[in-house]
């Protein structure tokens, strides 16, 4: 299991934060290799399921999320299934007007993914990746 912690501020409102990333169909817009994200339902907890496509090192993988834990304005953990088991945790607090967003993710890298050799340089990859997610979702809701 890969685990990537990373945080940003947004200077924005938590609920205006918050409201962006609990839609999955928005990730596509600020995740450069969410190819899709289809099939969205609302769940009774406040989250979502929904089937997604992602390209890892150029390969396409596909997999379902679904919400786990949904507490509103402040956390967000989402379970993904399919050829990437992850974990996903978002972490929503005010920071002097504006918001901190905290992510963990935890996750396992496809074994038939340019074999084990290529384990670090995917790792890099996502970790960049992360950093680039963070800074699309600055510059979309700060726009």
């Amino acid at each position: 299991m890969v685990t990537i912690e990373k945080s940003i501020v947004v200077e924005a409102p938590r609920e205006k934060v918050f409201d962006y990333m609990r839609d999955p169909r928005h990730l596509p817009e600020i995740w450069p290799s969410m190819v899709e994200v289809k099939d969205v339902a609302d769940l009774p907890n406040g989250g979502h399921r929904y089937h997604w496509t992602y390209k890892m090192a150029g390969v396409r993988l596909e997999g379902d999320s679904e919400t786990v834990e949904f507490e509103e304005g402040k956390h967000i953990v989402e379970k993904g299934t399919g050829q990437i088991p992850s974990t996903f945790d978002w972490t929503f607090s005010v920071e002097d007007g504006a918001t901190r967003l905290k992510t963990k993710v935890e996750y396992e890298i496809p074994e038939t993914l340019l074999g084990k050799l290529a384990k670090p340089f995917i790792v890099k990859l996502n970790e960049r990746e992360a950093e680039s997610f963070l800074g699309n979702l600055k510059d979309r809701v700060e726009a």
